[in-house]
């Protein structure tokens, strides 16, 4: 049995004890968080759980296990260092750290003690990344061109991290996830409308090896809400919808060949492909119930986590790319050079 504890039971906390309740070997014992009202509403719901104000109470306890820290981005390296320097595992809500170096000493310390690091990128364990990873591996695609995704919404305003750091973390270990490479570089843009200088649009450009290119596109402005990801390759193409209740991924047979001229060998012919379009089946279940056990499995049969520290560090280096990429008006950023 793995003895948890969560540190912040605000907007996702909640969700990561549903789920670790619902689990048959991991049982949350201990709850954090400055505001008693939050503690208060834990404790209607699982009496069992004790609570306390000061999350160090949880980092002495050596009956815990185990921490989720479900944070502000800014506090996630002390409450985690803290939590690894005592002996225990860590799930860090994304974004893992507000600093590259940080994330680094995380995973040293980790390496060290001999313990895991978790980062709750909940759309890796999604059964429509699921379907698509495998889509992609098959080769089903082809040669992948391009990764273009929308995360739009009116809101939830941060008031300590901008847009990009928000939400674009999503998007960036989704194709981590996907691609298994890292990034050459960033290009991004992005202004701030509420005049506390914290960037509400963003826009970021991230440019991979063999001609790959990935665009990101963020707002809280949005009237509408959008979470839609389009993937090209030479064969066929990946629309996912996760707005659509049903058929969220679909498979288009379409996209060119481009073809010689045999009679002028400077020619170049297009001819367009259109063909069949498939919805996959998809299994429906929570992605944080497989989360919750690659967590299980990771700590009980010392295997690597899905998403570890290295993954969690590569969208903390992303991230900082772009904020220097928009400080320099999309000046485009080398990911080595940071």
């Amino acid at each position: 049995m793995i003895k948890a504890a969560v540190v912040g039971v605000g907007y996702w906390g909640p969700n990561i004890i549903r789920n670790f309740a619902t689990n048959p070997s991991i049982r949350v014992e201990f709850c954090a968080d400055l505001n008693q009202e939050r503690l208060d509403y834990i404790r209607n719901i699982y009496p069992y759980i004790k609570t306390t104000t000061d999350y160090k109470d949880i980092v002495k306890n050596q009956q815990i296990d185990l921490i989720a820290i479900c944070t502000p981005v800014y506090t996630h390296y002390e409450i985690a260092k803290a939590a690894l320097l005592s002996g225990k595992h860590v799930l860090i809500e994304k974004p893992m750290t507000s600093k590259s170096f940080q994330a680094e000493e995380l995973i040293n310390i980790a390496e060290q003690k001999n313990l895991k690091i978790f980062v709750d990128h909940t759309f890796i364990f999604t059964d429509s990344v699921k379907k698509i990873k495998e889509i992609i591996d098959s080769e089903e695609l082809g040669d992948l061109y391009y990764f273009d995704s929308v995360r739009i919404n009116l809101g939830l305003f941060q008031h300590d991290i901008n847009v990009l750091w928000d939400l674009a973390p999503h998007d960036i270990s989704i194709m981590y996830y996907l691609l298994n490479k890292m990034p050459e570089s960033v290009v991004a843009t992005g202004s701030a409308h509420l005049g506390n200088g914290i960037e509400d649009v963003a826009y970021m450009t991230i440019f991979y090896t063999d001609n790959l290119i990935a665009h990101i596109h963020t707002n809280w402005l949005s009237p509408v809400k959008i979470r839609q990801t389009l993937i090209a390759g030479s064969k066929k193409m990946i629309v996912w919808d996760d707005n659509q209740p049903s058929e969220k991924v679909r498979i288009y047979n379409k996209g060119i060949d481009i073809l010689q001229d045999e009679k002028d060998i400077y020619r170049t012919l297009i001819q367009y492909r259109t063909g069949d379009m498939y919805a996959p089946k998809l299994d429906g279940i929570e992605a944080l119930t497989r989360e919750t056990q690659n967590i299980v499995n990771s700590i009980m049969e010392n295997r690597k986590p899905l998403v570890d520290g290295f993954a969690g560090w590569m969208v903390v280096k992303v991230l900082e790319a772009a904020d220097q990429s928009i400080k320099n008006r999309g000046k485009e950023i080398k990911i080595e050079d940071l």
